[in-house]
């Protein structure tokens, strides 16, 4: 007998972890179809005259054992300066030790560096902390009238909070009182989102944000003024309040492309350039996959035993033959996408400067939120922080500036040309940069980033009742699950997908159950579903 068939459409985090499983952890053989020529999804490296460009920003930090474990499979941790350093993150029982022996970065290309978390947001041409602190800085530059607002507001939502919160806005006042979330996050949210915080469903909040808030991170100020440090695999600390994280050398791309490589070494396919057209299925199953390839037009079938999708679930329903009934095309129809656009601009260097004495002058954030309302761009990253491996000469500063967008917009469809011109300005403006220090540009547009809450999301669980229907479908991934999954989030509902076949085990809902919790955890049965935090009202790729 032949061994089964998998037919994986995508080769992001949550395909090529699906890919990596089923051939390490089973005898089904893998063929993954990507549209692109590029390995990891948004969560690849794009090179740009060797300047690396990070889509949104991916921390490699999980609450889960399993992902970290799995990324450190294919890329070790740097040598440390002191001898072995435990890095915990941790059920007490776990630990990973980086041995002072380990790779050099100079020297070796296959590397986790350990970096430094640092991000603010520029608000009235000034940096906040970020989360926001309550310290004499963030007094002075809130003024006191504004900052007892603030306060007040806080308590009266404590004392007074709104029932059975319907949306995200509500959402936000209950855990930060009105007044913070009409100065910092109100503005910033709808920038990203494009509608109303009144139109975005509270499930937004719940899913991203959960346990943060004023208290714990008042907690947090005060556990970091003791000295308490967990090193960085912090299980204990909301995601948001990270100062330690992983990072591959050359960008995120790095680990996908060295587990695609993997997975080619091990007998899996890997097919590049041909995009799904079609899903044909009878009796409750997909029988095959109907892929084009852009460039030459050659149109190829693939008959498999079980599939797995990450593709957007829009385009999944399109593509299904026999056609879906009409109410199941009016949910998926109604879905909505927000689409990105990052603008790499060279610098000789920035306006804004650091205080710290071993700067070099270059201030050190990763990425900075800009909350200013006369600006469109919502986020800055500075790649020579994320990595200086990502910069072709580190004396430059590399920028990336995210904007926010739908696909067909205005803003999408300017040239490269007046995108660059856009974001030079934007800054100059704001007094991040002079524009006589710009050398050079570059423009990326990537369709549906962010699986959006509104539209007819409230409808979703017929959708998911339907696609749940063909028992040897599996939905994985932010855009497959049409959720605002994190790269960890895609990985685990792929290994989770992974445990339910090597175990026999029927049905779908510890897939789903992903990323829905409010902690992470590992189910006592085996199959870990754990969960992770992210910052208030700010969005992120990974």
């Amino acid at each position: 007998m032949s061994a089964k068939k998998a037919i994986i459409i995508g080769a992001g985090p949550a395909g090529l972890t699906a890919a990596y499983e089923l051939l390490t952890r089973t005898k089904i053989q893998p063929i993954v179809i990507e549209r692109s020529q590029y390995m990891g999804g948004i969560s690849r490296t794009v090179n740009y005259k060797g300047n690396r460009m990070d889509i949104g920003g991916h921390r490699f930090f999980s609450k889960s054992d399993r992902v970290m474990d799995w990324w450190l499979r294919f890329l070790p941790v740097q040598a440390t300066a002191a001898g072995q350093q435990k890095i915990t993150y941790q059920r007490q029982s776990r630990e990973v030790v980086v041995a002072s022996d380990g790779p050099d970065p100079n020297q070796v290309d296959r590397v986790m560096l350990v970096r430094q978390r640092k991000s603010r947001i520029y608000f009235l041409r000034k940096f906040f902390e970020y989360p926001i602190r309550l310290t004499k800085d963030t007094l002075v530059k809130l003024g006191i009238v504004r900052t007892m607002r603030i306060g007040f507001s806080y308590l009266h939502a404590v004392a007074f909070p709104i029932r059975n919160e319907k949306n995200l806005e509500e959402f936000f006042i209950n855990r930060f009182g009105r007044e913070l979330y009409q100065t910092f996050f109100k503005s910033y949210t709808e920038k990203v989102w494009g509608v109303p915080c009144q139109e975005i469903s509270a499930e937004w909040g719940a899913q991203r944000i959960k346990g943060l808030s004023i208290w714990k991170t008042l907690v947090h100020f005060v556990k970091k003024l003791s000295g308490r440090n967990s090193g960085i695999r912090q299980k204990t600390t909301e995601t948001s309040l990270i100062e330690q994280f992983l990072y591959p050398k050359y960008g995120p791309g790095q680990v996908w492309e060295e587990v695609a490589r993997q997975v080619k070494a091990l007998g899996g396919e890997i097919l590049t350039g041909y995009e799904v057209t079609g899903l044909e299925h009878e009796s409750g199953r997909i029988s095959k996959v109907e892929a084009r390839h852009a460039e030459t037009g050659e149109v190829r079938t693939f008959a498999g035993d079980l599939f797995f999708s990450t593709m957007a679930i829009k385009d999944l329903v399109r593509a299904l033959k026999p056609a879906p009934p009409a109410v199941i095309r009016e949910i998926s129809e109604g879905l909505i996408y927000r689409d990105f656009i990052t603008v790499g601009l060279l610098c000789r260097e920035l306006k804004v400067k650091s205080d710290h004495p071993d700067a070099n002058g270059l201030i050190k954030d990763n990425w900075i939120y800009i909350q200013e309302p006369d600006v469109k761009v919502g986020r800055l990253q500075i790649f020579n922080n994320w990595s200086p491996y990502m910069v072709a000469d580190p004396s430059n500063v590399w920028l990336g500036l995210e904007y926010f967008c739908f696909e067909g917009d205005e803003l999408w469809r300017k040239s490269d040309e007046d995108l660059i011109r856009l974001g030079t300005e934007e800054l100059e403006r704001i007094a991040i940069l002079e524009r006589a220090n710009v050398l050079d540009g570059t423009v990326l547009r990537m369709q549906k980033t962010y699986p959006a809450y509104f539209g007819t999301y409230n409808r979703f669980p017929e959708l998911r009742e339907y696609v749940d229907s063909f028992d040897n479908l599996y939905l994985v991934g932010r855009n497959g699950m049409h959720k605002y999954n994190n790269q960890d989030h895609s990985m685990l509902a792929a290994m989770v997908a992974v445990d339910n076949l090597a175990a026999n085990i029927p049905g779908k809902d510890n897939i789903w159950a992903v990323n829905t919790e409010q902690e992470y955890h590992e189910e006592k049965q085996g199959s870990q579903t754990p969960d992770r935090v992210e910052p208030v009202a700010v969005l992120r790729s990974e």
